[in-house]
């Protein structure tokens, strides 16, 4: 399993559905997904996050069946052709099930544990790490309902309350992440409070993951900005993160955003440059390799 600490981990995000806010269509065949995911770890990816159900603002859930005719075929595939780990990005415990079978490593579940209760056995089973997220209601109307007062105290008590169901189901304190769930029944503003604010999240003990790649809080502070042009906002919230105390970072742009967390990584440590450097040098030789041997077939 990754070490968590010794640099801003980067997610590479692989959504095969439809209807996802950012992507949607764009790698629902499996091949234009495997060949993402590929892409994405030449790129520097240290996680891919694969994911078949659109959480995004008003979306539906989709039944077991569909969403497991989308991420299995794509999580086998994977499997052993990567040399990151395979993370699945689902409420549902027949889909983390299947997909840890099939080779993933870790579970993101956006319900922290509410969804299905029967998720933190599997887990627990599989000895997986677990991404436990913060959401205020569901998504279909996460953000027509009323937000909290006060947003930090709303997601601090609400991780806690995550925590408390995994722990109580066995699951091993070192396989927990906590995402407060940016844009997940968040108003704009609570969505910058959060960030800002991150140094006490860590208070919880638990290492962090972000994810606000493209989301709509970004456009609405750039003027309502379209999501093809959220990449420097985003940038710029990546960067933010880190400086507030995130270990892993959730993207779509991973190439861009794996040179924003490195260098943020190094402002935070000077020292760190040189391997920094070395893990750079390394990254661009597998590429280097990847197309050679891609130009030989």
């Amino acid at each position: 399993m990754l070490a968590l600490g010794e640099r801003t981990l980067v997610m590479g995000v692989l959504n095969v559905t439809p209807d996802s806010f950012s992507d949607g269509g764009k790698y629902l065949d499996a091949d234009a997904a495997v060949a993402r995911a590929l892409e994405m770890e030449m790129q520097g990816a240290d996680i891919i996050d694969v994911g078949g159900e659109s959480t995004r603002p008003g979306s539906d859930p989709v039944p077991v069946d569909t969403e497991l005719a989308r991420v299995l075929p794509v999580v086998e595939r994977l499997s052993g052709r990567l040399r990151v780990p395979i993370s699945i990005d689902t409420q549902k415990a027949v889909v983390a099930a299947a997909a840890l079978r099939a080779g993933a490593e870790i579970v993101n579940d956006v319900s922290g544990l509410t969804a299905d209760p029967a998720l933190a056995d599997v887990v627990r089973r599989a000895r997986a790490a677990l991404v436990l997220m913060h959401m205020r209601g569901r998504p279909k109307t996460m953000q027509k309902r009323p937000f909290a007062r006060n947003v930090l105290r709303d997601v601090s008590r609400g991780l806690r309350e995550a925590v408390a169901r995994a722990r109580r189901a066995g699951i091993a304190r070192a396989s927990i992440v906590l995402d407060p769930g940016i844009g997940f029944g968040k108003s704009v503003e609570q969505n910058c409070e959060l960030l800002a604010r991150l140094p006490e999240l860590a208070r919880l003990g638990y290492p962090v993951l972000i994810g606000t790649s493209r989301k709509g809080f970004i456009g609405r502070v750039l003027d309502d900005v379209p999501v093809a042009g959220r990449i420097w906002g985003t940038a710029a919230t990546v960067a933010a993160s880190i400086l507030g105390g995130a270990h892993i970072v959730r993207v779509h742009d991973v190439a861009e955003m794996v040179q924003v967390a490195r260098v943020t990584d190094a402002i935070l440590d000077p020292k760190s440059v040189a391997a920094l450097a070395q893990t750079q040098d390394k990254a661009e030789k597998r590429i280097a390799k990847a197309k050679q041997k891609k130009r030989a077939q």
